[in-house]
């Protein structure tokens, strides 16, 4: 079997472990769909390559408002690699103590708020706390994770916690642990991980099931459409309407900031 065979075949199993989640997948759907249908949002965070899977979820064509994607450029821009905003950096800082307070202090939440967390292993410091202080708003949170990865892996977080002991609901991607899944001759370390795969599956099996929910709800969402499948005036108008609706959702996320 050729490594890239051997790689796909693998694949095979995280579409294996993703289809056996279907009730999880379906409770955090209808979590979503409360949310989404009273006004609120679900909000979604990653740091590190868990970014991915928030851009995944929102915006993006196939995709539609009700989403706050909350990303923090220091913990996830890659791009540099070293020197300023480096590598380096953004896994130090996504593993410091009291950033994620500062990263919610921006937002008005409320109970009827949902949360979607993204993080390969669980155990560093930023997404933990990002939960944390959800669940002490009494926000429900969906915890994305590899669970082969996680329970090798020890938490950077002072309490010895890992994201899902504050979480509602835990989706496994079905990634090893280490998330690389296929191994070279002549190499003692694997290549190509597989999370973002298991991720992306789950993320978008989500949004089908939101989306049903909302349309038999009666809010059929404003999905960003190409043009090649509806015309170049209707994906215009889909893509307008829906970024207006993200804004006004958003707008109620800061209206209250600081009353008491």
């Amino acid at each position: 079997m050729t490594p890239s065979q051997d790689y796909l075949d693998k694949c095979q199993g995280l579409v294996a472990t993703v289809s056996n989640q279907i009730d999880s997948i379906q409770q955090a759907a209808d979590w979503f769909s409360e949310s989404i249908q009273s006004g609120r949002m679900v909000h979604l965070f990653g740091s590190g390559h868990s970014r991915i899977l928030v851009e995944e979820m929102w915006p993006r064509y196939g995709s539609f408002p009700g989403f706050n994607p909350i990303v923090e450029l220091s913990l996830t821009f890659h791009n540099q690699v070293v020197g300023a905003n480096g590598q380096r950096q953004a896994m130090f800082l996504e593993n410091t103590h009291g950033l994620a307070e500062k990263i919610l202090r921006n937002y008005d939440l409320a109970k009827t708020d949902s949360a979607l967390i993204a993080s390969s292993s669980g155990c560093n410091v930023v997404p933990i706390e990002i939960a944390k202080k959800f669940k002490e708003k009494n926000i429900r949170v969906v915890a994305i994770i590899s669970r082969n990865h996680s329970e090798s892996s020890d938490s950077r977080h002072k309490s010895g916690k890992k994201l899902q002991d504050f979480s509602d609901l835990v989706l496994d991607t079905g990634a090893p642990t280490g998330d690389a899944m296929t191994k070279i001759d002549g190499i003692d370390t694997p290549v190509s991980p597989g999370s973002t795969v298991g991720g992306c599956m789950l993320i978008n099996a989500i949004k089908a099931e939101v989306a049903d929910r909302l349309t038999k709800a009666g809010q059929p969402p404003n999905v960003l459409t190409a043009g090649a499948i509806v015309g170049k005036e209707r994906a215009s108008k889909l893509f307008e309407s829906a970024y207006d609706e993200h804004s006004r959702r958003l707008a109620k996320l800061y209206e209250n900031l600081g009353n008491d």
